[in-house]
C-alpha cells in the first residue's frame, strides 16, 4: 500500500503544529493561558507521528527528533513520538540509529519534565530512553537508567530503583560483558530490596552475585550467600524444597577450595537441615568425596553421570564439577 500521501499530510501537520507553537506566546504563557493551543499542537504531533509510522518514513522521523528544539509545548510531542519509535522498532530489521533517535527524544522529554519539577514523569521518560537505547547504545542506556534511579532514590522509591539496577546489571552481562559492574549493580539492588524487606527479591539478586563469585573463584563469598539463602529457605514452607540446591552449591564451592572443608560442610548442612541427607545432591557430594579420597577419576565421573541421567546438571554446576575433577587428575600426576 502506498502511504506517500500520509507522509505529506504528516509533514503538513508538523508545520502547522510548529506554527501554532510559535504563536502560543512566551515561556510564561505556558502557565498563564494558551494551554488549548499547546494541546492542539501536541495532538497534531501525535497524529503526524502515527502517519509517519504508517508511511514507515523513519528517516524523516529521526531527522525531525534530532533537529527540533523542544520547549514546554513540545513535551508531549517528544514523549508520544518516542513511544511510536520504541513500540514499533524491531532491532532485527531496523538500524540502531532509529532506536537512538527514540532515546534522544525520551531524554529531551525527561529533561523538560525536570524543568517543571515533574520528577516522577521525568524518571519514567529516562527509563523509556534507557529501554530505547539498550540495543543501539548500551552505555547511554545505562546513563539514562542511572538518572532514573537517582530520581527514584531521592523520592524514597527504593524498590523501583532496585528493579532498574537489575536492568543495568543485565546490560553489563549481555551487551558489555563486564561481570564486575554487573555484580556491583546486583548487590546494590539486593541492598535496596533488603531495606524494603523484599527478601525473596533480594535473594534472587544475591544468587546472581554468588554465581559470578564462584566463577571468578571468589568461593568464600559464594559460600556465604548460598548458606545464607539455604538457611532462609529451609525455614520457609514454600521455599524449603529449594534449600537442598543452595546447600549443594555451597558444598561444591567448599570442594573447590578444600575436600576436608567440603566434608565438614556437608555434615553441618545435614545437622541443620536433616532432609538434606536424603537428597540426591547430598548423596552425590558424598560419592564425590569418596572418589576424591581414593583419587579415583572414573568413580568421580560415574557418580556425576549417574546423577545427570536423572537430574540434569546446569552449566554452572558442571563447571564447578570439572574444576574439582581437574584437581584429582593433577594430584594423580603429582604422585606419578
Amino acid at each position: 500500500m502506498d502511504y506517500s500521501g500520509k507522509e505529506k499530510e504528516a509533514m503538513a501537520l508538523m508545520a502547522e503544529a510548529d506554527k501554532k507553537m510559535k504563536t502560543s506566546g512566551s515561556f510564561f504563557g505556558t502557565f498563564f493561558g494558551s494551554s488549548s493551543k499547546a494541546e492542539e499542537a501536541c495532538d497534531m504531533y501525535v497524529r503526524a507521528a502515527n502517519m509517519l509510522k504508517m508511511a514507515k518514513n523513519w528517516n524523516g522521523m529521526s531527522e525531525m527528533i534530532h533537529t527540533h528544539k523542544p520547549n514546554l509545548f513540545s513535551l508531549k510531542l517528544f514523549t508520544e513520538i518516542s513511544f511510536v519509535f520504541a513500540k514499533t522498532c524491531n532491532s532485527n530489521i531496523l538500524p540502531g540509529n532509529f532506536l537512538s533517535a527514540a532515546g534522544d527524544a525520551f531524554c529531551k522529554a525527561a529533561k523538560l519534565r525536570l524543568q517543571i519539577q515533574s520528577k516522577h514523569d521525568a524518571a519514567v521518560n529516562f527509563i523509556d530512553a534507557g529501554n530505547a537505547y539498550k540495543k543501539a547504545d548500551p552505555q547511554e542506556a545505562i546513563k539514562c537508567l542511572g538518572r532514573a534511579i537517582d530520581i527514584y532514590t531521592d523520592m524514597g522509591r527504593f524498590t523501583i530503583a532496585a528493579k532498574h539496577h537489575i536492568s543495568i546489571a543485565e546490560i553489563y552481562e549481555s551487551d558489555l560483558v563486564d561481570v564486575d559492574k554487573a555484580v556491583a549493580h546486583y548487590e546494590q539492588a539486593a541492598d535496596y530490596y533488603k531495606g524494603e524487606e523484599s527478601t525473596s527479591s533480594a535473594n534472587k539478586c544475591l544468587l546472581k552475585v554468588a554465581t559470578y563469585a564462584a566463577q571468578l573463584e571468589q568461593y568464600q563469598k559464594a559460600i556465604e550467600i548460598y548458606e545464607q539463602i539455604g538457611t532462609y529457605s529451609m525455614d520457609n514452607t514454600l521455599l524449603k524444597y529449594g534449600a537442598k540446591d543452595h546447600f549443594f552449591k555451597a558444598a561444591l564451592c567448599h570442594f573447590c577450595v578444600d575436600m576436608l572443608n567440603a566434608k565438614l560442610a556437608v555434615q553441618r548442612y545435614e545437622e541443620m537441615f536433616p532432609a538434606f541427607s536424603d537428597a540426591r545432591e547430598c548423596k552425590l557430594v558424598k560419592k564425590l568425596l569418596d572418589a576424591y579420597e581414593e583419587q579415583d577419576v572414573d568413580a568421580f565421573t560415574d557418580a556425576v553421570k549417574e546423577f545427570d541421567s536423572i537430574t540434569r546438571l546446569d552449566q554452572w554446576q558442571t563447571s564447578m564439577l570439572l574444576r574439582i575433577k581437574k584437581t584429582i587428575q593433577e594430584d594423580e600426576n603429582d604422585l606419578r
